[in-house]
C-alpha cells in the first residue's frame, strides 16, 4: 500500500518590498507615456483600462489635481506622479 504523504496547505506570504518612484511629468518629453521605473512597462495616460496599472490615490488642490499614485500591474511597484498642469 503507498500512502501519498497530504501537504498542509498554507498560505503562501510573499516578501512585499514595494518601493514608491516618484515622477515629475512636467519634465517629460512627448505625449506623457513613460517607463516603470521598477521594470519598464510602459504606462500611458491614454490608456484607461487599466490593464497595465491602477489608480490607487489621487490628491486634488482645489478643482486641480495635484498629485496621482498608481500602482504597476506587472510588479506592483506604486508611482507617484506629480507636475501636472493646471
Amino acid at each position: 500500500m503507498i500512502r501519498q504523504r497530504q501537504k498542509e496547505k498554507e498560505p503562501r506570504m510573499k516578501q512585499t518590498n514595494q518601493e514608491m518612484f516618484t515622477i515629475d511629468l512636467a519634465r517629460i518629453e512627448g505625449n506623457g507615456d513613460f517607463p516603470c521605473p521598477n521594470c519598464g512597462v510602459s504606462i500611458s495616460p491614454d490608456d484607461q483600462t487599466e490593464n497595465v496599472y491602477t489608480i490607487v490615490d489621487t490628491r486634488m488642490k482645489g478643482e486641480d489635481l495635484e498629485e496621482l499614485t498608481i500602482q504597476c500591474n506587472k510588479c506592483r511597484s506604486k508611482i507617484r506622479l506629480v507636475g501636472f498642469q493646471p
